[in-house]
């Protein structure tokens, strides 16, 4: 059963972090300076959502993920990877500490990007259950 979490877990980390990474791009060249960055976080939020759930249905599917445990664990496992991935990344592409991360964050949408990391967590346990009904 680990395995199957550990794997689940990459395979979900991979395809929300892959998207996000690409959006990320998109945003910060160009939807940035149109905007700004508020604004262009919060645009690409409900994106990341649609992301999240596609991804946490696709990995529930393809591991037949029925445990409600089972399908949380696999959420708090690829909440790890993706902290991991994100804060390495920002920290050593953007050379700051990881105070002046979270300082820098903007008041309004950095509530929002919590929200969204709550949702990674949340999202294969959400769609574990739905499986369950559906059957």
């Amino acid at each position: 059963m680990a395995l199957t979490i550990l794997q689940s877990a990459a395979l979900y980390f991979g395809m929300v972090f892959g998207a996000g990474f690409v959006f990320g791009v998109i945003r910060t060249l160009w939807v940035v300076p149109l905007v700004g960055v508020m604004w262009a976080e919060l645009l690409e939020a409900p994106l990341m959502l649609a992301v999240i759930v596609v991804a946490a249905r696709s990995v529930v599917r393809r591991f037949e993920l029925a445990s409600r445990p089972v399908a949380l664990a696999v959420g708090i496992a690829a909440l790890a990877l993706l902290l991991c991935a994100e804060l390495s990344l920002v920290l050593g592409l953007r050379d700051i500490s990881l105070d002046d991360y979270f300082a820098s964050r903007d008041p309004i949408s950095g509530p929002v990007y919590l929200l969204m990391l709550l949702a990674f967590v949340l999202m294969p346990l959400v769609a574990a259950r739905k499986g369950e009904r559906d059957r």
